[in-house]
């Protein structure tokens, strides 16, 4: 069932509008767990408008299995999806820099407290993000330290690849995920695929591990896969590759590989006159779990990141 969470009056008689589809068991469940999944934040990140997709089809073709509420949440930032824009058009705002908003601010603060209220007191909430266009990232879950010991069991079971745990606090106070979890409703923060695109291979891998989430947390008895062990980044050290030259960027690895000091990475390349400006080269040996992908460069932009000290089979 379809519900409107928030409305506000734009110009011109036009309505914004944030909406949200419950999806309840069809026999009677007392007390049922709740599940929210939240996407579409940012205007150019799509791969979760395919988990949406994706996830409510199988629920709905095997329904008598589902034990506790799932409320999807396709587009937090619906205008910015309308027009391929990350923040919100118009306002020049990052919407996940507005958590957890004001309910007598502007409407961004509006809108962004009218979610928060409507969130909280989930069981669960898995919070879907895709790359910008610049960078293709693995499935990955990333944690702050502080709420790592209730989060990181969670997040190993979502059958992804990565748990990345940082201290970037001063940056995620702002977050959905940050506001959400100050109030007790945990929230995993999933990262993959790359901004403006949907990767079917990795969209699906994670429809598995919500439905394994789901399955621990008794809100779905149908059959499950078992979850994929992830790395954990506790286990090394993530290492930065950033590019010392602008140009063109040409990879010379596969994402997701395994590398060695030393190894190339890639190259920046000056095509006007047919020069190689600079070589890239892995710091360590690790696995490289962020890769650029638009080729175009500037001194400075991220090229990539290595967690340092271990290696996929």
């Amino acid at each position: 069932m379809s519900e409107i969470v928030v409305e506000v009056d734009l110009p011109v008689d036009e309505k914004f509008q944030i909406k949200k589809n419950v999806i309840k068991p069809i026999k009677e469940i007392k007390n049922p767990k709740r599940i929210c999944i939240v996407t579409g934040t940012h205007g150019d990140e799509l791969e979760g408008q395919y988990v949406c997709y994706i996830l409510q089809k199988l629920i709905n073709e095997s329904l008598e299995h589902l034990n506790g509420i799932v409320e999807i949440y396709p587009a937090l930032n619906p205008l910015g999806i309308d027009s391929m824009t990350r923040g919100i058009p118009k306002f020049d705002l990052d919407m996940n820099r507005i958590f957890p908003g004001n309910l007598n601010g502007s409407m961004a603060e509006y809108v962004a407290a009218k979610l928060v209220e409507d969130m909280k007191g989930a069981d669960m909430c898995i919070d879907i993000h895709a790359s910008n266009v610049f960078l293709k990232e693995i499935p990955q879950v990333r944690i702050n330290e502080i709420t790592a010991d209730v989060l990181v069991p969670y997040a190993k079971l979502l059958n992804i690849d990565f748990v990345w745990i940082h201290g970037a606090a001063t940056v995620l106070e702002s977050t959905l995920a940050h506001s959400l979890n100050s109030l007790g409703t945990p929230t995993l923060v999933v990262e993959m695929g790359v901004g403006m695109r949907i990767t079917k291979e990795y969209t699906n891998q994670l429809v598995d591990g919500i439905f394994a989430l789901m399955k621990e947390m008794g809100i779905w008895t149908g059959d499950v896969i078992e979850p994929r062990k992830p790395i954990v980044s506790t286990e090394g050290e993530v290492f930065f590759l950033n590019a010392e030259a602008s140009g063109v960027f040409v990879p010379q690895v596969p994402h997701w590989k395994n590398v060695k000091k030393g190894d190339v990475i890639g190259d920046i390349i000056d095509p006007l006159h047919g020069t190689l400006l600079h070589e890239i080269i892995s710091p360590c040996d690790g696995v490289l779990f962020t890769l650029r992908e638009y080729p175009m460069v500037y001194e400075g932009a991220l090229i990539g990141r290595i967690l340092g000290g271990v290696n996929v089979g």
